[in-house]
């Protein structure tokens, strides 16, 4: 898939942009298929809470390792070529996947964070993209971006999600600062978003700064599924605040990422 040249020039300046209908039905199919597998048996690195009004989240990551389908959508579908052409890559390597499932009736929000302060790499070659699989609105907790956040050169603490008492489970960085209120002071911020239908994907910047309201629909659930991709200028840094499951015991600080918890796509 070539990617609109509008599309590149909007994550260059934006931080995040949109593109439509680039996940066919028979990968939305099997995607579906494997998120309800993993909501039944989930596989170890599961994060999930019960809503107070009655929703649940389900999370999980590096579940590509645990399922054929979602490995399938991570190394041969064409997520790879899209990164790669965000990326401006000659390498691009699969970092992890992860699945957030905000079932009906789930109004907990996604605080604002941006991701590359939890994952031990450095280097600016980072993307994400996340795939809808239902219609997803304000209402449901569409994505929420700061447009140009990600080059602010600022990194926020890491804080954990929907369980407000463990907000300090991450380790603190001496390097990091608190992330500011933006939802208390929206109207200070350039804040994007876009609607999305399933086979839609948003793709951001690793230092985007982003969230998502809660699923205040009671007869609609949200599922989203996304996928990090690297490129060729990101090392292996293991620095104080990380998140735990995302750490790789075969690399040093300082390598390039290619192992077998992070393949190199093969074009």
């Amino acid at each position: 898939m070539q990617v609109p040249a509008q599309a590149i020039e909007a994550y260059d300046r934006d931080g995040a942009t949109v593109l439509r209908g680039v996940v066919d039905e028979a990968w939305l199919d099997r995607l579906a298929g494997a998120i309800e597998r993993d909501i039944e048996r989930p596989g170890p690195f599961f994060h999930g809470y019960d809503a107070p009004d009655g929703g649940r989240f389900h999370g999980n990551l590096r579940i590509w390792q645990n399922d054929d389908d979602f490995k399938a959508f991570c190394l041969q579908s064409n997520m790879p070529q899209i990164a790669r052409q965000f990326l401006r890559s000659e390498r691009v390597n699969l970092l992890y996947d992860q699945l957030f499932v905000k079932e009906a009736a789930t109004s907990n929000r996604t605080r604002w964070h941006n991701d590359q302060p939890y994952w031990p790499i450095r280097g600016w070659q980072v993307v994400s993209v996340w795939v809808g699989l239902d219609t997803v609105t304000a209402e449901t907790g569409a994505l929420e971006f700061v447009r140009g956040s990600h080059r602010w050169d600022r990194w926020f603490q890491p804080e954990t999600f929907g369980i407000t008492e463990n907000i300090d489970a991450y380790e603190r960085n001496p390097d990091y600062e608190p992330m500011p209120d933006i939802e208390a002071a929206r109207s200070d911020y350039d804040i994007v978003t876009w609607d999305i239908e399933p086979g839609d994907i948003y793709v951001f910047h690793g230092m985007t700064v982003h969230g998502a309201p809660g699923n205040s629909r009671r007869d609609r659930r949200r599922r989203g599924y996304t996928v990090r991709y690297i490129g060729d200028d990101v090392v292996y840094d293991p620095r104080p605040g990380v998140s735990q499951p995302i750490l790789n015991d075969a690399l040093q600080a300082g390598a390039p990422m290619t192992s077998t918890q992070n393949p190199e796509i093969i074009w």
